[in-house]
């Protein structure tokens, strides 16, 4: 803290921290420039270092002051990132949403940063969001799952004091759909050959009543005569 005295004769000065006197030592200097400039010094500054600092300079003449408030912030507290949850390995059905998520702490809070393998994924798009929360909580939501989503992803949490990853494997299976297979249908003998199989069986282009009607097509037909 700085200031400029002037007079005749030549002012002495103090300086006082909340109305009491501050003496030299050896965490608080007090200088004096050939301009007539006088600096107070304080080294390290800490938290009682703090208030209202009074100069005072006097001679015959009279006396004059000046104030200044001094705040000392409190030093921010870096702590390196960490996941409290990890991500896990997750499976879908093609087709279905799937939700991977994780969460993370860390002062001050963490950048966050997804990868699927080796490509960044920074943006959100009409099937891909990511999300995340004032307590940590962070999720990528896929919506709908398709094949080329499977792969490795990577949360990695960023800042000051460090950096942390978080990877964990997204499987996408094909979605199996069961088919309806028809009953045998029971048919009279007769002396025809030829019986309709489904498409799964032998290739037989038409096969007849013995009233000459066609089958249906993918009719089974079971015969006595076969």
């Amino acid at each position: 803290m700085d200031c400029k005295v002037s007079g005749l004769p030549t002012p002495d000065l103090i300086w006082q921290l909340n109305g009491q006197t501050i003496r030299p030592d050896s965490f608080h200097k007090m200088l004096v420039r050939e301009n007539g400039v006088h600096s107070l010094v304080i080294e390290p500054v800490t938290s009682r270092d703090a208030g209202v600092y009074t100069c005072i300079a006097s001679n015959r003449a009279g006396q004059n002051s000046f104030n200044l408030e001094l705040i000392v912030a409190a030093k921010e507290m870096h702590k390196a990132p960490s996941f409290i949850e990890k991500l896990q390995n997750t499976g879908v059905a093609e087709g279905y949403p799937v939700r991977m998520e994780c969460r993370v702490s860390g002062v001050p809070f963490p950048q966050i940063f997804w990868k699927k393998e080796n490509e960044s994924i920074t943006h959100n798009t009409d099937r891909i969001s990511m999300h995340q929360d004032n307590f940590g909580y962070l999720c990528m939501i896929i919506q709908p799952a398709l094949k080329e989503d499977a792969g490795w992803y990577t949360v990695s949490a960023k800042n000051e004091a460090g950096i942390v990853s978080t990877t964990a494997r997204l499987d996408v299976h094909y979605q199996y759909q069961q088919t309806h297979t028809p009953k045998p249908k029971k048919v009279r003998p007769s002396t025809s050959r030829y019986a309709a199989l489904t498409e799964r069986g032998l290739d037989v282009k038409a096969a007849f009543f013995p009233d000459s009607s066609p089958l249906p097509p993918g009719t089974l037909v079971e015969s006595d005569d076969l």
